[in-house]
């Protein structure tokens, strides 16, 4: 692994659109508390097959009345090339000009209905009917695709992707610097030469995130696993270690050459903005 000089570049931050009221005003806490970072943008999830796409819209409108910009997520999964131009149209109308374009996850019998297979499909799509009117910001897997074959067949779907008109991309979370730092030099190797942000998932619930883990392809290590459940209910412990870790992980990404952060807040300010200030940003 070559050495990389340290670049502090492109931070942004993830919520997930809230079911509730309580869960907007907490978002909207979140949102004051980070937003004083000066991030690039607040990303904001959506499910795959929702065509109404109302909480997202909401949470982006939620963002940008705040003050900062928006990056909704675009899913086309379940979608028609019809409902997509629709809602780019409305988008654009709502003065967004960043999306984060996936494939989501595949809803059941949505598979047949689908007139996108893949994220570069997606991509590929937006840039024919928008052009450059949109920033497109695509996921990457530093630890391979939980459905990919292998390897290096994943590696040729995020190239497609940028080859597609991808700007940038965001990875899935992990806690094993190194496997990024591999990811970077493999990537670099087949030309790929877009800004790859690491994913940060602060620890929030143990517990939980093993179990969203197994879903999602990212690897927990051995030692940490074996740490944190060593501390069995102690919720304290399990934070304040989870701190240290992801914190020192944040430290040695930036030290490495990553060009920022982007980071998994779960709608919560107070651990990402602990790392935040350990890591004096």
């Amino acid at each position: 692994m070559e050495s990389r000089q340290r670049h502090i570049g492109t931070f942004s931050f993830e919520f997930f659109p809230p079911k509730t009221l309580a869960g907007m005003a907490k978002l909207r806490d979140a949102l004051t508390q980070l937003g004083t970072y000066s991030p690039k943008f607040f990303s904001c999830t959506s499910r795959a097959g929702d065509s109404e796409r109302g909480g997202t819209l909401e949470t982006v409108r939620e963002i940008q009345s705040a003050g900062y910009a928006a990056a909704p997520h675009l899913t086309c999964v379940g979608s028609t090339r019809g409902q997509i131009e629709a809602l780019l149209d409305l988008y654009k109308r709502e003065g967004i000009r960043h999306l984060v374009a996936l494939r989501g996850d595949l809803p059941f019998a949505a598979e047949h209905a689908s007139e996108f297979r893949f994220a570069s499909d997606l991509v590929a799509f937006i840039r024919r009917v928008k052009g450059a009117a949109f920033h497109l910001t695509v996921a990457c897997y530093p630890e391979v695709h939980p459905q990919a074959s292998d390897a290096r067949r994943d590696l040729e779907h995020f190239k497609l992707k940028v080859e597609s008109g991808a700007n940038a991309a965001i990875t899935q979370y992990f806690y094993n610097a190194d496997a990024y730092f591999r990811f970077v030099d493999a990537c670099e190797a087949l030309h790929i030469n877009v800004p790859i942000l690491p994913g940060i998932m602060p620890i929030v619930n143990f517990r939980q995130l093993v179990r969203f883990s197994e879903t999602c392809g990212a690897e927990i290590p051995r030692w940490l696993r074996m740490r944190m459940q060593a501390f069995g209910g102690d919720l304290w412990s399990i934070r304040s270690y989870g701190l240290d870790i992801v914190t020192e992980l944040c430290d040695r990404l930036l030290s490495g050459g990553a060009p920022g952060l982007h980071f998994y807040t779960m709608n919560e300010a107070v651990l990402t903005s602990t790392i935040w200030k350990r890591l004096r940003l």
